[in-house]
């Protein structure tokens, strides 16, 4: 991982927002800030649950170590949503999202994603193997989760030309070896281009992986009965 970015004051900032929305669901997800995303049932809804979240959020900030003064939620993008939208995951890049990276953005937008990954540990850690079950009786338990998270990343770094063994659960150094090689490939999309045929571009990988890992960290949490 790489070390974390020195912390500095900051003032508040207008936070850009892109929201893709269907009928049935909208997300709302902060363009700078990888992994601060949420949904609702409308935009409305899906930005009020970013704000409801943005203490949570600045805990992976402070792991960053990037000064963290978000201000007003500014909607600067909208589009339209698809049927991943609807299954529950953002599943559209932003035009934003094919600017290029200077260093200083890219080494940013690195830290913040190696962050989540780093407040989802210390959330496995933290949780009880037994979750409380969702209202209808579903939902993962702590391990079940975690793996689910292994796997998707493992997907996702395919969009990103990144082809490793998936590591199994509790193997810490396969997992570290994926998370790098996931970072590294961040590391050299400066260009805001995917880095694979039909691949993703790099600030919207980053933007799921973290929102991935952030949103089974936080689902542990709420359904923890610590």
């Amino acid at each position: 991982m790489l070390p974390p970015m020195p912390a500095r004051s900051a003032a508040p900032r207008s936070v850009r927002v892109c929201v893709e929305a269907t009928a049935k669901r909208a997300f709302a997800s902060a363009l700078d800030w990888p992994g601060w995303c949420r949904s609702g049932k409308d935009e409305h809804a899906a930005v009020d649950a970013m704000l409801d979240h943005m203490e949570r959020y600045r805990v992976v900030a402070r792991a960053a170590a990037v000064p963290f003064a978000a201000g007003e939620l500014s909607v600067v993008e909208r589009l339209p949503g698809s049927a991943t939208t609807d299954f529950g995951a953002p599943g559209t890049a932003a035009a934003a999202e094919s600017e290029p990276l200077t260093g200083a953005e890219a080494r940013r937008l690195i830290s913040l994603v190696a962050a989540a990954w780093t407040v989802f540990d210390d959330v496995v850690a933290a949780t009880p193997a037994s979750l409380r079950k969702g209202p209808r009786g579903g939902g993962r338990d702590r391990d079940a989760m975690a793996e689910h998270v292994l796997a998707a990343e493992h997907a996702y770094a395919r969009k990103l030309g990144v082809r490793l063994k998936q590591p199994r659960l509790g193997d810490a150094g396969g997992t570290m070896a994926a998370r790098e090689a996931i970072l590294e490939a961040l590391r050299s999309g400066r260009s805001g281009e995917a880095l694979v045929d039909r691949g993703w571009l790099p600030r919207y990988a980053a933007r799921r992986i973290a929102w991935h890992v952030l949103d089974h960290a936080w689902e542990m949490e709420d359904r923890s009965d610590r």
